[in-house]
């Protein structure tokens, strides 16, 4: 999966967990794996999954 993003500026708002593979570099077990377990900080809607931007780069500063 390529990465269209070239900062964080450029995030949408809410990504889907699948959007955080390339932007991370992670596989899509690793993604969700990150999400369920809090490390990411994440929302429902519904029966989906979105990921806040800030969420992203308040994980990124973590690590």
């Amino acid at each position: 999966m390529e990465n269209k993003y070239r900062s964080l500026d450029e995030l949408p708002l809410a990504l889907r967990v699948e959007d955080l593979m390339p932007i991370l570099g992670i596989g899509r077990n690793t993604a969700y794996e990150l999400v369920r377990s809090g490390q990411i900080r994440s929302i429902k809607i519904g029966r989906q999954i979105r990921v806040p931007r800030d969420a992203v780069a308040e994980f990124l500063g973590r690590n």
